[in-house]
């Protein structure tokens, strides 16, 4: 049934086709809606191709996203992707199937099953899919980032993981408290501070701005020198040894892995029998514990408050909050948290929750990367896109092409746009902290961090484009 029709056609875009419409669909409307493409969803639930369609003004159908006459009829032959993101893997698969045969576009998928995640390459050279997102296993690996680094709130991985932008929140009594941003670089740290969050504001910093305690510093360093700094700085750096995690889920059978994979003891808390009994398989080196990981006896009991890190994985947001907390006024584990929704926002700033992750922000900007980069006439040259600030700012990495408009000039005579920060570049595995006199190459990877949105190619950065 067909739901609604847009007000005009964009002129500017992607045809986009989005199958599925729970967290992560709803995601990707919203974030592809503002990019000036052209959007149509289908989803099994009318109320909710109702909501969409209201909500972001695109078209929309209720049926199954894997029938041919649906597909059809939501414009698969003129179609530039399609994005299944169901609850089913399998439904995903078969969507993805059918508009290739019919409409030969490029077709992403979301794919949950851990039976899949060792046959991905497989399945996507096999059916042709442009690219398959696991979102359990990309949170998994982000939370295992976090524990590698413990003091930091959050971590993100560019130049193949030759560079990383790390939050942080400078310590009460610490050093850096009423020290100027240029205190850093006396510490000879080659970093460079991108922003400063304080009091829910944005602050992008120059060298003479005075730093306090509470702050929320986020820069970027490669992960030796990351390390360095905060050892200068007092605060610890040790990768946790220990691991509790709450819920026995995809996303903890992932996480499980990589963190026994790296010399992490870990310790999983599950209600359902069957599936403690299923985790001790999966998981041989695992301790599996039966039991309600919400009870504060069985808690105490199995070692929270001397625990190096806690990473509560239910699937209720208010639940996973609530065991962070208690974790927190029990002892001073790192924790993380991880949120499925992202209202109430500002009331989680307020609490000492740690790190928190959300998995449909990871899935989105994995796919909204690509997207960005089908749009690229040069080339497909974005490698990574995040939203930090609590989405108020983008940070890409780009592959310089050749014929470049960026290639050649000492960066200090680019005529770059403002509310932009040319954080580094990696030359062959070379992480440089550019400065004004330095040039960018063909063949470079550069990481911008902007308040812009919508940049597809590396040029996006120069002013009279």
């Amino acid at each position: 049934m067909k739901s609604s029709k847009k007000s005009q056609k964009k002129e500017q875009g992607l045809n986009i086709i989005i199958v599925g419409c729970g967290k992560v669909g709803s995601t990707l409307v919203e974030k592809l809606s503002k990019e000036s493409h052209d959007i149509t969803v289908i989803d099994q639930k009318n109320e909710v191709v109702q909501r969409i369609t209201e909500d972001y003004d695109v078209m929309g159908f209720t049926g199954n996203g894997a029938s041919y006459s649906i597909q059809i009829e939501a414009g698969i032959q003129d179609a530039d992707v399609l994005i299944a993101v169901t609850e089913s893997d399998e439904l995903n698969l078969l969507s993805c199937t059918i508009a290739k045969k019919v409409g030969d576009c490029a077709t992403i998928a979301r794919v949950r099953n851990p039976d899949y995640s060792m046959e991905l390459s497989y399945l996507r050279n096999q059916l042709g899919l442009s690219l398959i997102i696991n979102p359990e296993l990309e949170t998994a690996r982000e939370i295992a980032r976090l524990l590698r680094l413990p003091s930091a709130l959050e971590i993100n991985s560019f130049a193949r993981g030759h560079a990383e932008l790390v939050k942080f929140k400078i310590p009460k009594g610490n050093l850096l408290h009423d020290k100027p941003i240029s205190a850093m670089h006396e510490l000879n740290c080659d970093m460079l501070v991108c922003g400063v969050e304080r009091d829910g504001n944005l602050i992008i910093p120059d060298g003479s701005f005075i730093m306090r305690g509470g702050d929320a510093v986020t820069f970027l360093a490669t992960p030796t020198n990351s390390m360095d700094f905060f050892k200068k700085i007092g605060v610890d750096t040790h990768k946790v040894k220990n691991c509790m995690i709450i819920g026995g889920g995809k996303t903890s059978y992932y996480l499980g892995k990589q963190l026994i994979s790296s010399g992490v003891e870990v310790k999983i808390l599950e209600l359902d029998e069957k599936r403690c009994e299923e985790l001790s398989v999966l998981l041989p080196k695992a301790l599996i514990l039966h039991g309600d990981g919400s009870d504060e006896d069985l808690l105490r009991e199995e070692g929270i408050e001397s625990t190096e890190s806690f990473v509560p994985l239910t699937g209720l947001d208010e639940e996973n909050i609530l065991l962070t907390l208690f974790a927190r006024k029990c002892s001073d584990t790192k924790v993380i948290t991880k949120i499925n929704r992202s209202t109430f926002s500002d009331v989680l700033d307020g609490l000492d929750i740690g790190s928190i992750v959300y998995p449909r922000y990871i899935t989105a900007e994995k796919i909204l990367a690509y997207i960005r980069a089908m749009q690229n006439s040069v080339g497909s040259n974005i490698e990574t896109l995040y939203h930090i600030f609590d989405n108020r700012a983008e940070a890409l990495e780009f592959k310089v092409e050749k014929d470049s408009p960026v290639i050649g000039k000492p960066i200090m005579d680019l005529k770059l746009k403002d509310n932009l920060l040319l954080a580094c570049l990696n030359r062959n595995g070379k992480v440089i902290i550019p400065r004004g006199q330095d040039v960018i190459c063909e063949g470079d990877y550069v990481v911008v961090v902007t308040t812009h949105t919508g940049f597809t190619d590396v040029s996006d950065i120069l002013k009279w484009q």
